[in-house]
């Protein structure tokens, strides 16, 4: 795909393909996608993924010739329909996007990405780098080494006031993983997944790849986008297996107060086929006076809850991949199964430097403390200045490091040079290119009306970013207005 931005080219290869109806094979031909001067075709490559996941799979051949006397021979490069039946997350898509224009010289700001700005603490990469220098660098029990998972015990008895032993814990190359091995463990095709709406990208590709279906219930921002135990309720039938909570809540912020999760926990234990995954990966960034509260730790909650929790994002150790999940051992036993024939245990040097980070006092200490403090400035700071645009609604995050905004008082509005305005899609393009700020659509997490602004940037950069999107909102004006 080719790309011209401010005198500034590069490429991204595609193809396309023609059928022969009679014959049933296809043949490819190169071509390319471009984004103009004006980025109208910005997210032109999560587009053209979408758009081949719609097709119906079938046998596609590519003619190989082995040498100059054979006949060509053809190869079937059918893929499987579970994999096109997932979508791309256009979160990864947007952020590689926005950085092939940083690299070729374009000045964006990206605030795609969900990963903390932060170095990892030293005591943590100390930790790694001993790990290396002591020759700690061989295979680890495929479930982690006894050493973390008897940390995490300790974690999760001293924070989260949760009783589990060794073997109830699996450690994972990422919280990421720790999820999809729970879906694929316990669900069942035909099985149904409960998500509330906004979510986070992976969960609905989550079930897809377990052969269940997504069963989406919206949460308006009226309601702080947090789920209705009536709702739920009126939802939940003998094909319901999965529940997936975050709290803090990827994309919006949201934080379940205690009295709601009981709420819903009393719904979920009058259907003994139902089970709940809480998805704790943001625990520590938590700005009171929000608390905090493990699902697995209310009544009746434990037996049937899976709770995954990570490094990522409280230690800012993205790179180190590295999560786990807690829960009865029958099912975590499973998972562990699923670990074993795919990736095995997770990196030797990753568990050494996390036990060092649960070794920083409670809640990560001071200096996951001092990390909490500065993404509530942000938060601050982004809350009040976007609190000054028109027609702009939000719910104040009370933890993770995302602002999710309503926008959708500007679609419909017609743009000279650029277009209409008429979804979240369509008026992250419009930022990209008139802003140079890169955003996620809201439709990427369920709710079309709103976009996700991640503030794991320093302030100086979302002080740039907030300037660059009024200027860019005020050169619009609301369709009533026209």
């Amino acid at each position: 795909m080719a790309s011209h931005l401010s005198g500034i080219s590069f490429t991204y290869p595609t193809h396309s393909s023609i059928t022969d109806q009679s014959s049933g094979t296809t043949s490819f031909r190169s071509t390319t996608l471009s984004f103009s001067s004006t980025l109208n075709s910005t997210l032109s490559i999560s587009r053209s993924l979408e758009t081949r996941r719609h097709h119906k799979s079938s046998t596609v051949c590519s003619a190989v010739i082995l040498d100059s006397h054979s006949e060509p021979m053809e190869v079937d490069i059918t893929l499987s329909p579970r994999v096109n039946s997932v979508k791309p997350s256009k979160t990864v898509a947007i952020t590689d996007q926005a950085t092939a224009l940083v690299e070729a010289g374009v000045p964006v700001i990206r605030l795609a990405a969900g990963e903390p700005d932060f170095d990892t603490p030293a005591v943590i990469a100390e930790a790694g780098i001993n790990a290396i220098r002591e020759g700690y660098t061989r295979y680890t029990p495929n479930a982690g080494t006894l050493e973390l998972r008897t940390a995490i015990c300790k974690k999760l008895k001293e924070e989260n006031d949760l009783s589990y032993t060794p073997d109830q814990i699996v450690v994972s190359n990422g919280a990421k993983q720790s999820i999809l091995q729970a879906v694929l463990a316990v669900c069942s095709p035909g099985d149904e997944v409960i998500i509330p709406a906004p979510f986070w990208v992976s969960y609905p590709e989550m079930a897809r790849l377990a052969d269940a279906t997504p069963v989406i219930l919206p949460a308006s921002i009226s309601e702080n986008f947090l789920l209705d135990p009536k709702l739920l309720e009126s939802k939940i039938n003998e094909k319901s297996r999965l529940l997936i909570l975050c709290s803090p809540s990827n994309p919006t912020g949201s934080v379940y107060p205690k009295q709601l999760l009981e709420e819903i926990a009393r719904v979920v234990a009058k259907h003994p086929r139902l089970l709940v995954l809480s998805d704790e990966i943001y625990e520590h960034i938590i700005y009171a006076p929000a608390v905090h509260t493990s699902f697995a730790s209310l009544p009746g909650m434990w037996e049937r809850t899976l709770t995954v929790n990570g490094f990522s994002k409280a230690f800012a150790m993205t790179g180190w991949r590295l999560g786990y999940i807690a829960g009865p051992k029958h099912f975590v036993a499973a998972c562990n199964k699923i670990q074993s024939q795919s990736t095995s245990g997770a990196s030797s040097i990753a568990q050494k430097a996390a036990v060092a980070a649960l070794g920083m006092g409670h809640a990560g200490g001071e200096a996951v403390s001092q990390m909490v403090k500065a993404f509530r400035e942000r938060r601050d700071f982004l809350v009040s200045a976007f609190g000054e645009l028109d027609g702009v609604k939000m719910s104040e995050p009370q933890g993770a490091f995302y602002l999710f905004l309503d926008f959708s008082y500007y679609y419909g509005t017609e743009v000279e040079g650029f277009g209409l305005i008429n979804d979240s899609e369509s008026l992250c393009r419009y930022f990209l290119e008139q802003g140079q700020v890169a955003l996620v659509p809201g439709d990427a997490f369920g709710d079309d009306t709103c976009i996700r602004i991640s503030y794991a940037a320093s302030l100086s950069t979302l002080q740039a970013a907030a300037e660059r999107i009024k200027k860019a909102i005020l050169t619009l004006k609301s369709p009533a207005s026209v």
